[in-house]
């Protein structure tokens, strides 16, 4: 019997991961390429799908495939303007794949590639409302409503990380000021951290180190946290009124701080939300694998669209 799969691929600025996905979630191959040895995204899909190629054996059959990329516009197939990655523009990676191996492709940002996943293969299975946040070096989004992901008009709905928390605050990557995640997020912990402990730019620390120090009791590293999940918990109360959600899923590295992060994040949700939903929604970690949550979020597309 042939067995039915889905290869799902993670494109990041540095390196492209891929592989082989079933219905079920379990991986049986994957593989990486070096993103920024290819300048030119067709020599790239063309050496991504000759991997997928050698690693897909005769008695399986690709179903499609789903990408998860920076900037990733669900409705055109497109990486429309990626800062971080080696191409420029608007580049319809989907139809280059789909051209290539001969299958239908789905393409969208990793943060709603991971929401799917989620609901899928993670925490969220049975459910058809909820909000999933990754907390990484920014803080990406994916809002699910009734079992779909919203994407709005234009494909690029869902950026929570971008609402602004603090008027005239700090410089985002994006060009405005006092984004959600220059304060929520890997990079946003250290610049607070970097703040109240009064350290230079010059001195490399981390999210980790902050962690760390947060562990050993440090007042600078317990307020750095204390001011971080505050100010998340306040921005999740305000995402409920939206899409009135039954549970929000926090994912990512500066997720696994554990109740450091999550006890005033709690706490500012609680009090910030407004009296018809309290009690009825809840905060919970993801659900997925951290290693391979990337590729089953990218393969979980196509799941999600040949089912729908």
């Amino acid at each position: 019997m042939t067995q039915r799969l889905a290869a799902g691929i993670d494109i990041g600025g540095t390196n492209t991961v891929f592989g082989l996905v079933d219905e079920h979630g379990k991986i049986h191959s994957r593989g990486s390429i070096s993103t920024i040895d290819f300048p030119d995204p067709e020599s790239f899909t063309k050496a991504a799908a000759l991997e997928l190629q050698k690693i897909l054996k005769s008695s399986r059959r690709l179903i499609g495939i789903g990408i998860g990329a920076p900037s990733g516009n669900f409705f055109s197939g497109s990486i429309e303007y990626a800062p971080n990655m080696p191409w420029r523009g608007v580049v319809p990676l989907a139809s280059y794949f789909s051209r290539e191996l001969g299958c239908p492709c789905w393409l969208t940002n990793d943060a709603n590639a991971a929401a799917i996943g989620e609901m899928l293969f993670g925490a969220a299975r049975g459910k058809k409302d909820f909000i999933f946040i990754t907390l990484g070096t920014g803080l990406g989004s994916g809002i699910v409503v009734n079992g779909r992901l919203v994407y709005g008009h234009d494909g690029m709905a869902g950026e929570l990380g971008h609402v602004c928390v603090e008027r005239n605050g700090r410089l985002c990557g994006c060009g405005k000021r006092g984004c959600l995640e220059t304060y929520c997020s890997a990079t946003g912990i250290v610049k607070t951290y970097r703040e109240f402990k009064r350290i230079s730019e010059s001195e490399d620390i981390g999210s980790k180190y902050v962690f760390e120090q947060a562990k050993k009791g440090e007042k600078e590293a317990l307020d750095a946290f204390q001011f971080t999940g505050t100010l998340l918990g306040e921005a999740l109360a305000n995402s409920v009124a939206y899409t009135s959600p039954e549970a929000i899923y926090l994912f990512g590295g500066l997720a696994q701080s554990g109740d450091l992060l999550l006890t005033p994040t709690l706490k500012a949700f609680n009090e910030n939300l407004l009296h018809v939903y309290r009690n009825k929604v809840t905060i919970h970690w993801s659900g997925l694998p951290g290693a391979d949550a990337a590729l089953l979020g990218a393969a979980s597309l196509v799941f999600n669209e040949l089912d729908a």
